[in-house]
């Protein structure tokens, strides 16, 4: 992977996202999922599910975690955790994938964790293959 992190940016990286979950509102579905960003800068910005009653209102943890790094300036990420309570750990939706590759070029890292802290990584481009990006516009 051309984006190198090191163990201790993920070992924190992993525990923001766990944390995170803790964060959810997820009255619904009872499905958690925490993620959390790192900055090229080294900053960690943190997301949660966000569940409304009629379900395609409601939004996850990657867009909210990226919606808010945006707002506050960040618009270039080294890495990504997403977590969650099952096994193996979830991977973004469809949705968040084409979310998160309009600000992740596809060498970044996603680390997906499970609820028993044990995980996968794929880079965004495994996650979203022959993507449509903000380069193809350019």
């Amino acid at each position: 992977m051309a984006n190198t992190v090191t163990t201790q940016e993920l070992e924190i990286l992993s525990s923001k996202a766990i944390s995170a979950k803790s964060t959810a509102y997820c009255p619904y579905s009872k499905f958690r999922v925490g993620a959390s960003l790192l900055t090229h800068t080294g900053e960690y910005i943190i997301g949660a599910n966000v569940e409304n009653v009629s379900f395609p209102v409601g939004t996850c943890a990657e867009r909210v975690a990226f919606g808010t790094a945006v707002v506050n300036g960040h618009k270039e990420f080294k890495a990504v955790a997403v977590a969650s309570d099952i096994t193996p750990g979830a991977s973004p939706c469809g949705m968040c994938r084409q979310f998160m590759r309009e600000f992740l070029t596809p060498s970044v890292p996603i680390y997906m964790y499970d609820g028993q802290g044990g995980h996968i990584v794929k880079t965004m481009g495994e996650l979203l293959p022959n993507s449509f990006g903000p380069d193809d516009l350019r």
